[in-house]
This record gives structure tokens, C-alpha cells and sequence, in this order.
């Protein structure tokens, strides 16, 4: 290699070094990194804030992701800086998780919350791969043990080195967008129904996105090798300014109609999120209904202990489960109206604390009571389990906040001790409910009911309309004309269970006998066959007015289970209804079913044959029926319309002002071509290019001559210099010349009008088309044009050309036996 040819080489590699440094000298340059990687550590934030709800707002999910967003930025910092390679870069992002990971994704396991030890690490590794399913499973709040923070962490990790590596070293000026979008996502697939923060992190994602990708495209076109023509005129400043300020008009105004509208278009939509088609690894089925063993507790061990509660308020409850699934034979626990029950991560953490009501911190210790469900009061929000098998129970924890249910795969037996911490939500009285509609709740399908508790329903609710007097109703007359038995000695027969032919035996015996068990579930029953959400709750509550007030400890015996209902109100919630008659009130003398007395049985002869009768078939639809299909046909429009409209107004904002903008241009376009005479179409015609390379970003001003614009655009638009050049002629020939155009001229002078306005377009990129179609420039270069400036010397220039058109029109009526003459030539 000669002397001069490796000189060459060292000056190019040189000059490659000069324009590719990215640190160091220019200070400018750092300048911009620094305040795009600022950009991304905020629109990266306000996804990473979608993790709120799953974490219960324990800060240290936000000490976990944005550790990871910095983490990353800093990654693709170095990276750009060192000119790492691919592995290089992924193990540099290794080693940065694994070391960093301890303190900010497993505080738990680390060493005074910071340092590695081998627990923190497994964590980490493990983590990587299972803590996605776990973050699905485990009931909100998820907790922070067991590499729940692992997710907000690595995904943060992950989208701002994507972030960055894209922001620094591509091309094109979009792509970091879509980390920042991934983020986001994930942040609302991996979340839960809650929506945190909605305005705040919508418009940091719109706006700021906006602004940054905006910011990123104009610093892209001045770093380009070949910039666009006079792209730092005047003009284009112009331009590019009342761009932004049309776009963040439009914008803030989708945004603020979409936020007006918003509660008028269905605000009790719930919003889906993976963990709700995720099936929840726990089988109810594996679990009996506890109401099967109602009868044993009341009859059999009405004694016997079965624990003892601490902290109890006076007059509260103690829940064990509610039921809201009947299959004809048993009230199950279903959670398909709830949400489902959920694997609890953290069982101190179990709620929010967004419920009101009387809190109450409860011990519980278990005696003779066995089972999976785990007695507690209203709303659960932490649990502390004690003793030897406390690591079992815990880890065993399944939980439906929407049912307040709780059960342990382990099961309690006795000697287990646990605290819980709950809220027993406030009461409403009659005249409060008064004011509320039923919930829109969706409730499990009933199935194998018998049909008498449709028709007792309607006999029960009469003419009642008001929500809360229907429900009362119900309520009322079963515990008004029922007898309560539980089948003790001595007392009324009365059959345990509450399938459909016991609830048979109760509705239609002439005296209606039953106890908790019976009177619950038919009056659960009738309530849903008349629409109302309604379920089961079995719990436990002693005898208060046998107690001196709210004693330190009560012991709960089998003679404390009860059994009543709740039903959904609308902004209340599940409100207790209690359909038992009292224990006094017993039947005298009991007769459960109407008694029969059997007659001899005669030999009848038989009677003679007859010929079948031909009936006419019965195809009258019951009205009753017919108006329930009308009911449910029009629900199921009605929430097409309102999802229509939910998606639709936005939509119309953004983009309806663009529509309007086309149509508009469309409309302009059209009245250049056909409105006046053939002159003015020519004229427009040379109007129609002119806008086109407006739209284009060419700086058209309307003011110089038709040769001097098609020079104009001849510099933008060096290939098409010809084609411009000759229009412009034409135009002026047509305008200036003797005579007017003829039609045919006319037709052909605008086809190559459009045929050089599509080769002009052709000229730009794909994003730069869009721009233009719907670009305004065109639209005020045609009101410049139009804007009358009629001085003296255009009146007489226009008295001229008026003249030469008059005396072109005779020359032409006298020559048209030589051949018209072309002002176009």
C-alpha cells in the first residue's frame, strides 16, 4: 500500500472518529443526550407507574423500576461511549441486574436490604423466569417478597437500555418510541382493574411523547447529511412552530372532551388485564361448600367450642364464606363474580385501606373448628399467622377481595393462632337505601333451581318497584310467616340441606319450616330470579344481648352459626339481609307438608278409546319472555353504542379536524378547475402546483412571478425544472396571450398539472406525504393570492389585457379559416 493511499485511510478514519465521537468537545451534543436520556427517564416513569395497584402502593416498586430505567440509561450511555458490541452490552446489563438486583429487586432476601447473599441472587435468577406467573396469581397487593419486584425492575431495566440504544445509534427519529410504549403496556397488562394515576401518566405519555419525537425529528434533519431545502428559512421555522401549536391544540382538546364525556359513556366499563384470564391455580371444587356442614355445627356440636375471638366490636360478625354458585344441590363458593381468589404474596398486605367502616384488629385461636376457610371479619386487609404451622397457613393463602372469602390450602386445626386486621363496612338504613339502584354485578348462572322460586319470587316482591323495598319484601314474609326448626330433640322436624327439593318442601308447605340454611338460600334464590345480585354468607355471631357489651374474648360454639344474605347496591355495596325467623317462633302443630288421607282403591273399568285431539301449535311467544329477549337485545346494543362511542369520540377529535382539512383542500382544488373562465382555470391550475410544493415545505410567497416560482421551484425540485418551468410559461401565455384558452386546452394544460403535482410528491418520503395532504400552507397561499390589491396600475394592466383579449377574440373569429391560433402554444 503506497504512502498516499495509507495517509488517505488515516485522514478518513480520522474524519469518521470526528463526526461519530459522542462524548467529549461537543459540548452541545452532550448537552442533547443529557436532556433526551431526562426525556426518557419521565415517559419511561409514567410507566412504570402502572404497577402501582398490584403493589399496593409500596414505594419500593418505584425504587425498583425507575432503579431500573436509570440502570439502563446508563448502560446505553456506556455503551455508545465505549462502542460496545452486542454481548458486550448484554453483559454489561447482566452484570449491572445481578448487582444492583439484591437492593432494589429483593430487598427482602439481601443483607440489611442491600447487599447480595445467595437468597437475593436465586431470587433474581428465578425471578427472571417465574415472577411474571407469580405477579399474575398472587392477590393485589403482591408484596415485595419472593421477587415480585423483579418485573417493575428488569422491565425498566430492559425498556430504557432499548431506549436508549435506539435514541443514540438508529436512524430513524421514531424508534425509541416504542420501549416507552412497551413499558406502558406492560405496566396495564401486569397491573390490576385500578387505574393509577390515569391523567397524570396520559399526559406524560401523549404530550411529553409528542414533544420528545417531535424534538428527536428536527434534531435527526439537522444532523442529516442532506437537509431538506430551506429547512432553516424563516418559513420553514414558521411552519414547524404553528405545526406544534395545531397539534397540542388538538390534542388538548381530545384529551379534554375524552375526559368530559368520559362519565357520560359508561364509567362502570371495567377495563381487562391479564390477570384476569389467567386461571387462578387454586380448584374450589377440591374445597366443600361450607354451608354443607351447617346443620352438624347447629345440631351436633351446638356446644362445642370451636374457637375464640378477640377484639370483636359489639354487634359485628365473623365471616367464614360467601357463596354465590347453586347447582340445584349445593350453594358453592364460585369467586367468578368477585374476580376469583388469588395466591396472596404478602399476607400483611392484603388491602389498600380505601374501605371505610369500624376497624377492628382480631386473634383468632382455633379450637375444634377444622376446615379450609379461615373465619375472619368484613374486609380483610392483613393477616398474621402464628405458631408452629404459621409458614404453612401463609403459604398456603388464597384470597377474593370482592367476596372478603379467605382460605388455606393447609387448613386451620386446632392450636393454629392468627391476627387479622379488617374493616367491617358501615350500615345503611332503609331510608339511605332508598336512594341506590342494584349493582350491575355479574353474578355465576343458577342452574337445576326449581320453579317454584320464580313464581314465590314474583307472589313475594308484589307490586314493590322501589330497589330496596323488593329485597325487604322478601325478606319480611320469610321471616314473618316462616317457623324456625334446625331439627333438634324436641323441637319441629325439619329436613338439613337446601337443595331443590328442599327448597321445595319449604315454599310449598302450608307452614314453611326451616333455619338459617333453608331461609337464606330461598330468599338468595328468589332474589336472583328477580335480577337483584344476592348471595350466601356463612359466618358466626354469638347471642350480644346474652353478653355483658363487647367482652376481651368470646368463645363461638356450633349454636353461633348462622347463615344470612347480601345483596349489591350501587355505590353502597353488599348490604346483609336476614330472612330467619325467630328461634321462638315455631310451628304448633307442626306440619311440614299438606297431609293427604288415602282412600280404598276401587277396580275402575277403562275408559273407552278416543280419538287424539288435534291441537293448534302454540307459537305465541310468553310476553314475559318476549320482553326479557327485548330487555337483553338492547343491552347488548346499548354497550355497543356506548364501546362505539368510548372509542369513537377521541377518534373524531384527532382525526376530524384532518378529515375536515382534506375535504376542504379536495373542495379548493375542485373550484380551481371549474369555477370561471378558461383563463382563471389556467391560473388556477399554476395555483395548484404552487400549493402542492407549499404543502412540500417549498417557500412559496405569492408574490413574484410565475417565472420566478417556477425557478423556485426548479432549485427545490432540480428534476422537475422543466416541467415547472413550462407551466408557468403556458400559464402566462393563457393568461396574457390573445384570446382566451379553448376548453381542450384547458383539459390538457391541467393534466399536466397533476401529473407534475404527483411527480413532486413523489419526490418526498412517506411521513413527508402525510404532512403534506394535510398541511394548511396551500390553504393560506390561496388566500394571499385571492387578497384583492387593486392599485392603479393593476386597474390599468388589468384594462389592457381585457383589451388584448377582446381584439385576440376577433383575430381569432377571422382566423379560423387559417387554423385557431393556441395561446398555450
Amino acid at each position: 500500500m503506497s504512502t498516499e493511499t495509507r495517509a488517505s485511510v488515516r485522514s478518513r478514519e480520522r474524519n469518521r472518529e470526528r463526526t461519530q465521537k459522542p462524548v467529549g468537545g461537543d459540548r452541545s451534543a452532550q448537552l442533547r443526550r443529557a436532556l433526551e436520556a431526562g426525556a426518557l427517564a419521565v415517559l419511561l416513569g409514567a410507566g412504570v407507574l402502572g404497577f402501582g395497584p398490584s403493589f399496593g402502593g409500596d414505594p419500593r416498586y418505584l425504587a425498583a423500576g425507575l432503579g431500573g430505567v436509570v440502570l439502563g440509561l446508563l448502560t446505553a450511555a456506556a455503551a455508545l461511549a465505549r462502542r460496545w458490541g452486542p454481548w458486550t452490552v448484554t453483559g454489561a446489563a447482566a452484570g449491572g441486574y445481578l448487582l444492583l438486583g439484591s437492593a432494589l429487586a429483593a430487598p427482602v432476601e439481601s443483607a440489611a436490604g442491600v447487599l447480595p447473599t445467595l437468597a437475593s441472587l436465586r431470587v433474581l435468577v428465578l425471578g427472571a423466569v417465574f415472577a411474571w406467573k407469580d405477579l399474575l396469581t398472587v392477590a393485589a397487593p403482591v408484596g415485595t417478597a419472593g421477587g415480585m419486584l423483579v418485573v417493575p425492575f428488569l422491565l425498566g431495566l430492559l425498556a430504557a437500555l432499548a431506549a436508549g440504544l435506539l435514541c443514540w445509534r438508529a436512524r430513524g427519529a421514531y424508534w425509541p418510541a416504542l420501549p416507552v410504549l412497551g413499558l406502558f403496556a406492560a405496566g396495564i397488562a401486569f397491573g390490576t382493574k385500578d387505574v393509577p394515576l390515569p391523567g397524570l401518566r396520559a399526559l406524560l405519555l401523549a404530550a411529553g411523547l409528542l414533544v420528545f419525537l417531535s424534538y428527536r425529528r428536527r434534531s435527526v434533519q439537522e444532523t442529516s447529511a442532506a437537509p431538506q431545502a430551506a429547512l432553516g428559512s424563516a418559513p420553514a421555522r414558521a411552519a414547524r412552530l404553528r405545526r406544534r401549536i395545531y397539534g397540542a391544540a388538538v390534542l388538548a382538546g381530545a384529551a379534554a372532551l375524552s375526559l368530559a364525556a368520559a362519565p357520560l359513556l359508561g364509567v362502570d366499563a371495567e377495563r381487562k388485564v391479564l390477570r384476569d384470564v389467567v386461571e387462578p391455580p387454586v380448584d374450589l371444587f377440591n374445597f366443600p361448600s361450607p354451608l354443607t356442614d351447617f346443620r352438624r355445627y347447629v345440631k351436633d356440636n351446638a356446644e362445642t367450642a370451636l374457637f375464640t375471638v378477640e377484639g370483636l366490636p359489639e354487634g359485628q360478625r365473623i365471616r367464614l364464606a360467601a357463596m354465590d354458585a347453586y347447582d340445584g344441590v349445593v350453594y358453592n363458593v364460585s369467586g367468578q363474580a368477585a374476580g376469583g381468589f388469588a395466591r396472596v404474596g404478602d399476607a400483611g398486605t392484603l388491602g389498600a385501606g380505601s374501605d371505610t367502616g369500624t376497624e377492628a384488629s382480631l386473634r383468632f385461636t382455633i379450637q375444634d373448628y377444622t376446615g379450609a376457610w379461615l373465619p375472619a371479619g368484613g374486609k380483610i386487609r392483613a393477616l398474621d399467622p402464628a405458631g408452629d404451622r404459621a409458614r404453612d397457613i401463609a403459604g398456603g393463602l388464597y384470597y377474593d377481595a370482592g367476596s372478603a372469602t379467605l382460605l388455606s390450602t393447609a387448613g386451620v386445626r386446632s392450636g393454629d393462632t392468627y391476627d387479622a386486621d379488617v374493616v367491617f363496612p358501615d350500615q345503611y338504613d332503609d331510608a339511605q337505601l332508598a336512594q341506590y339502584g342494584f349493582a350491575q354485578s355479574a353474578m355465576p348462572r343458577l342452574q337445576q333451581e326449581p320453579p317454584i322460586i320464580g313464581a314465590k319470587a314474583a307472589e313475594f316482591a308484589g307490586e314493590e318497584t322501589t330497589p330496596i323495598q323488593r329485597v325487604r319484601q322478601l325478606q319480611q314474609i320469610l321471616a314473618t310467616e316462616g317457623y324456625f326448626s334446625n331439627g333438634k330433640d324436641g323441637q319441629t322436624p325439619s329436613l338439613p340441606g337446601h337443595g331443590a327439593a328442599r327448597m321445595v318442601s319449604l315454599l310449598d308447605a302450608e307452614q314453611m319450616v326451616g333455619d338459617d340454611e333453608q331461609y337464606a338460600v330461598a330468599m338468595a334464590l328468589m332474589a336472583r330470579k328477580l335480577g337483584i345480585p344476592a348471595r350466601v354468607v356463612m359466618g358466626f355471631y354469638p347471642d350480644w344481648d346474652e353478653l355483658d357489651g363487647a367482652p376481651a374474648k368470646i368463645e363461638i360454639t356450633g349454636d353461633d352459626v348462622h347463615a344470612w344474605v347480601e345483596v349489591q347496591f350501587e355505590r353502597v355495596g353488599w348490604v346483609p339481609f336476614f330472612p330467619t325467623p325467630d328461634e321462638d317462633n315455631e310451628p304448633v302443630p307442626p306440619q311440614q307438608q299438606p297431609k293427604s288421607t288415602p282412600k280404598p282403591q276401587v277396580l275402575q273399568p277403562p275408559p273407552p278409546p278416543q280419538e287424539p285431539a288435534e291441537l293448534p301449535p302454540d307459537t305465541a311467544a310468553d310476553p314475559q319472555d318476549a320482553e326479557q329477549k327485548d330487555e337483553d337485545l338492547w343491552e347488548t346494543v346499548s354497550g355497543f353504542l356506548r364501546i362505539a362511542a368510548i372509542v369513537a369520540l377521541p377518534l373524531l377529535v384527532l382525526f376530524g379536524p384532518l378529515l375536515a382539512i382534506l375535504l376542504f383542500k379536495r373542495r379548493l382544488s375542485r373550484k380551481r378547475r371549474t369555477s370561471g373562465g378558461t383563463a382563471q382555470r389556467v391560473a388556477g391550475g399554476w395555483r395548484e402546483v404552487l400549493g402542492a410544493a407549499a404543502d412540500l415545505g417549498v417557500a412559496v410567497t405569492g408574490r413574484r412571478t410565475r417565472r420566478e416560482e417556477a425557478a423556485a421551484l426548479g432549485r427545490a425540485f432540480p428534476t422537475r425544472a422543466g416541467a415547472t418551468t413550462s407551466l408557468a410559461r403556458r400559464a402566462d401565455a393563457g393568461i396574457f396571450g390573445p384570446g382566451n384558452p379553448s376548453e381542450e386546452e384547458v383539459q390538457d394544460y391541467w393534466r399536466e398539472v397533476e401529473a407534475v403535482r404527483e411527480s413532486l410528491t413523489g419526490t418526498a418520503g412517506f411521513w413527508q406525504r402525510q404532512r403534506a395532504r394535510y398541511s394548511l400552507r396551500s390553504v393560506r397561499l390561496e388566500s394571499r393570492l385571492q387578497q384583492p390589491r387593486r392599485t392603479g396600475r393593476r386597474r390599468v394592466a388589468e384594462f389592457a389585457a381585457n383589451a388584448r383579449g377582446s381584439a385576440g377574440r376577433m383575430t381569432r373569429r377571422r382566423g379560423d379559416a387559417q387554423g385557431p391560433s393556441s395561446p398555450l402554444g
